[in-house]
């Protein structure tokens, strides 16, 4: 009579939360219609329990996305919806697969950062057969069965990078490129991007083969200095995840920093301040306020009205460029 499956009634008369004012009210009318010999609950809609994984990394970029969210939910209110966030390290991913298998069975929805990896991919098709919306968001997870992705084009940030370098290095020598965490797609998307446009637009630089520096800051300084040696001049630096402090570092040990092109990630207090000093020449930024709001507001709009998104298009989010010019 509602309209709704069983387990839809089944939250409704028994307060279980997670359904809408709108279609609470069609299952009360329904049960009152029939005559249910009951005590019916009030019209009131409960607020969605939605989760939030993401890294515990310490990066600038994750502390933003923590707090954002946080922002968003107490703007949005209590009786909408009650945020949960867990942080899980990134070189765990049986941890995080096991803690969104059991989130699943009392949480509405799901917004997880992961990377590719086979436990990961089985929580997911968990929480699809048990009707848990799955939203991934900074790195796609494009094998999973998920509402949507939200995030930035992350070849697109890329390929960026690569047409900045190719326009403003403006002396001899080779470009090196230092990656995060292989394991996560947005990173390996973002060097294919630069070394594309690079290829493409700058034919002649040689690009030396990329420094995984793990997001682990002594990886980072030690591959760094192996690869900057006297002989072999560097024109141009791509750094695609943390470790900003590390590589100015190591630079400036090797008086390189200020004289090569150096281009990198996020703006936060390092990256501010080495534009500041013309140390950087740009930041591409991803806008962690922009992630946290589309979403949650993706997420409520599909629990509350059934919206199915496009998987990237709904939940794209334009990248900023920074300059010492335009810092905000």
């Amino acid at each position: 009579m509602a309209g709704v499956g069983i387990a839809t009634v089944d939250r409704v008369l028994n307060e279980r939360g997670g359904v809408s004012l709108e279609t609470s009210r069609k299952v009360l009318k329904a049960a009152r219609e029939v005559g249910l010999k009951r005590l019916l609950p009030e019209e009131y809609q409960h607020p969605w329990q939605i989760e939030v994984f993401l890294s515990n990394n310490g990066s600038s970029f994750f502390q933003q996305l923590t707090t954002h969210f946080s922002e968003v939910a107490s703007q949005l209110g209590y009786r909408r919806l009650k945020l949960h966030k867990t942080l899980v390290a990134e070189a765990q991913p049986e941890q995080l697969a096991q803690s969104i298998i059991a989130r699943s069975s009392t949480r509405d929805g799901i917004i997880v950062f992961a990377h590719d990896s086979p436990p990961i991919y089985r929580a997911l098709a968990l929480c699809r057969s048990r009707n848990v919306p799955v939203i991934t968001i900074v790195t796609d997870l494009p094998d999973a069965d998920r509402l949507c992705h939200v995030g930035i084009d992350q070849y697109q940030a890329g390929r960026t990078a690569g047409l900045l370098m190719s326009k403003t290095v403006n002396q001899p020598g080779d470009i090196l490129m230092v990656s995060g965490r292989f394991d996560y797609r947005a990173h390996r998307q973002r060097i294919a991007g630069f070394r594309e446009a690079m290829e493409q637009r700058a034919p002649q630089r040689h690009l030396r083969e990329v420094l995984s520096g793990q997001d682990q800051r002594e990886t980072i300084r030690s591959e760094l200095a192996r690869h900057l040696r006297p002989s072999q001049a560097i024109a141009g630096v791509y750094n695609t995840g943390m470790g900003n402090s590390d590589v100015s570092d190591t630079l400036r040990a090797h008086q390189l920093l200020g004289k090569c092109t150096y281009i990198t990630h996020e703006l936060y207090d390092v990256t501010r301040q080495l534009l500041l000093n013309d140390e950087v020449a740009f930041t591409l930024d991803q806008h962690a306020q922009q992630h946290a709001r589309l979403a949650i507001d993706l997420m409520l709009s599909h629990l509350e009205t059934g919206y199915q998104p496009d998987v990237y298009q709904a939940g794209k989010v334009a990248f900023r460029l920074f300059t010492a010019e335009n810092m905000v």
